[in-house]
């Protein structure tokens, strides 16, 4: 806007043309970034180049390099960027976006079988010994320690 300001071509002019609303333009002009917006960069820029140079820090040395490098701040505003920027140490674990999703199932599903509808559907059938194997993991009403069966399916033949 300004460079086409500069070479004679109004605002109003060209606000329309570019989608422009004038009023948030002049208020833009007036102050392009806030103070906070600015000052929260520079400590994120200096939170990202002090975890570039050593990826094993946490949030609090990050904050203590950020503070030697001119920039401090308390460590629950270095907590904060370093989360929502997903700046984790390289020894620690950074959590999932929702925190409950659940992982890749751990056993291949042999019992899927697609019907003609195109819906998955479980056949329990097993043509011989050690090809197949049910578990229910239950727990005993009197104590607390988790009962564990497995059985054969070849043996389960209840025709």
């Amino acid at each position: 806007m300004r460079e086409l300001a500069a070479d004679g071509i109004p605002v109003a002019v060209s606000c329309p043309v570019l989608k422009l609303s004038r009023q948030p333009y002049y208020r833009w002009l007036a102050v392009p970034v806030p103070d906070n917006d600015l000052a929260q960069a520079y400590r994120a820029n200096a939170l990202f180049d002090a975890h570039r140079d050593d990826p094993e820090f946490g949030y609090r040395y990050l904050a203590d390099e950020a503070k030697a490098a001119g920039q401090p701040m308390a460590a629950r505003t270095a907590w904060r960027l370093c989360s929502s920027n997903d700046w984790f140490s390289a020894f620690g674990k950074g959590r999932a976006k929702n925190g409950k999703k659940p992982g890749p199932p751990v056993h291949d599903d042999l019992c899927a079988v697609v019907d003609a509808d195109g819906r998955t559907r479980h056949e329990f059938r097993a043509d011989g010994p050690n090809q197949l194997w049910l578990t229910d993991i239950s727990e005993h009403h009197t104590t607390w320690i988790p009962l564990v069966v497995a059985t054969p399916r070849f043996l389960l033949r209840f025709q």
